[in-house]
């Protein structure tokens, strides 16, 4: 049964702290230098799966955006993708027979903005992937894409080369909020590629969007959620903006006088959350919506449903390669990272064919933590007799520690525990990043050298 979120003020003045994603556990705060290849084929034959999950970072935008803490470059000169093609083929030519005895269920091109890449770049790319990698048919092949720099033609291109989920970037519909973050776009321009993409078939469309930004107040923000609405796309991100100029320099060009108090921040999620679960839409869980009928909804409501560098996912049992400047791989029990940085990532390719850097490898307690990370921050529940069944432990001796820590929240009303099983209320769905981070072995020392986002 899906828990709608109950929102209870004193409490969210009480636990709004920051904390991590949990987009993997350990998270990519714990990756250490000194890992390379080796730690990859190593990883691979630990691995008990042999279906995959291709992640291909392309780093290139036309244009800053302000608020941005991806990893990318801002350039106008086309060719430069060409430079780190040959780069990127070189070192799919090298990784992929390592995974000859996988099957590709799942492909997504991040960035950047992926639709940087020409047409014809983009069909030697995924001539390629395709040539090297062994595809199912029904082989999800996702993309992200900014509506204001799609060429003519694009969609149709992507269509033709398989590509069947569409994630537009929208952020706001507001003009004064996208000056302020130099990234104006007009609604028609997404009405547009909605439609179009709608028209050519795709099966999913998910827009981004981001509340906490310069001139955003609850009126204005309302009124582009019910344009939102209006544009019913399958799923929804709704992403806290977290303001960290000193690790993100572009972010300084943001006025803080300008950003939602604390206190209209939450006044903005609160009023989206209800709204657009009144428009039908589940919430999935910290910052993500998708339509009842949708499949990640579905599999939420079957316990089916799995979260990793991408987010929540339906391909929780692929395991993860990541390709391009700092992707991140998640193989059998390692954790593994390419050059951040573009200069390195082209030298590495170069001399080794391989651009690994960093990494970790998971030992029996970060595998049974995961597991039981990952039950609550998508499913809002945990059965410990099956986690005792799975990893042959007794849960509360085992997580005695994590238990005494999660004594306020039980007592705030966030959550059960009781003798079989950990259940998060509806008060507490809000705040499960709060409740994974009681699990968390590695916390205390990442707090102190690392500023995290804010749970809500």
């Amino acid at each position: 049964m899906i828990k709608l979120p109950h929102w209870e003020d004193s409490l969210i003045q009480k636990y709004n702290i920051s904390g991590p994603r949990y987009t993997s556990y350990p998270t990519a705060l714990s990756l250490a230098s000194g890992y390379t290849q080796s730690d990859l084929t190593n990883a691979i034959a630990s691995s008990a799966n042999r279906a995959l999950s291709l992640y291909i970072h392309i780093p290139f935008c036309h244009q800053l955006c302000y608020y941005c803490g991806c990893n990318k470059i801002i350039t106008r000169h086309q060719s430069k993708a060409d430079v780190y093609l040959d780069h990127l083929l070189q070192e799919i030519a090298a990784q992929a027979p390592l995974f000859k005895d996988y099957q590709i269920e799942q492909l997504h091109l991040g960035g950047g903005t992926p639709t940087f890449l020409t047409a014809e770049q983009m069909n030697r790319l995924i001539d390629a992937l395709e040539q090297h990698f062994d595809f199912t048919h029904t082989a999800q092949r996702g993309i992200e894409i900014d509506p204001r720099s799609l060429t003519e033609g694009m969609l149709e291109s992507l269509k033709a080369l398989g590509f069947n989920r569409v994630s537009f970037g929208v952020q706001d519909f507001n003009d004064q909020v996208q000056a302020a973050v130099n990234r104006p776009q007009q609604i028609d321009e997404v009405l547009t590629v909605l439609h179009k993409a709608r028209a050519l078939g795709f099966k999913s469309i998910n827009m981004d969007m981001i509340y906490g930004l310069p001139h955003q107040t609850p009126e204005t923000y309302q009124a582009t959620i019910e344009q939102l609405i209006e544009l019913a796309p399958d799923r929804v991100s709704l992403f806290n903006y977290a303001h960290l100029p000193d690790r993100f320099a572009a972010q300084r060009k943001l006025k803080e006088h300008d950003m939602p108090t604390p206190e209209q921040k939450l006044a903005i999620f609160k009023a989206t959350l209800e709204r657009m679960t009144q428009a039908g839409y589940q919430y999935i869980g910290m910052d993500h919506f998708a339509k009842q009928d949708d499949e990640l909804a579905i599999a939420q409501r079957e316990g089916q449903l799995h979260r990793n560098f991408q987010g929540y996912t339906t391909h929780g049992n692929c395991d993860l390669l990541g390709l391009g400047v700092s992707s991140i791989s998640q193989i059998g029990n390692a954790i593994l990272q390419n050059e951040k940085d573009l200069k390195p990532y082209y030298q590495a390719v170069s001399e080794q064919k391989n651009a690994i850097s960093k990494g970790i490898s998971l030992h029996q307690d970060d595998l049974i933590r995961a597991a039981v990370i990952k039950q609550l921050i998508c499913h809002f529940d945990l059965d410990k007799t099956a986690i005792n069944a799975q990893f042959n432990i007794d849960f509360d001796e085992y997580f005695a520690q994590a238990l005494q820590a999660l004594e306020p929240l039980e007592t705030d009303g966030l959550v059960i525990n009781d003798q079989n099983a950990i259940t998060v209320t509806a008060k507490g769905t809000l705040f499960i990043r709060i409740i994974c981070m009681c699990f968390d072995a590695y916390l205390q020392q990442q707090i102190k050298n690392t500023r995290f986002s804010r749970v809500i």
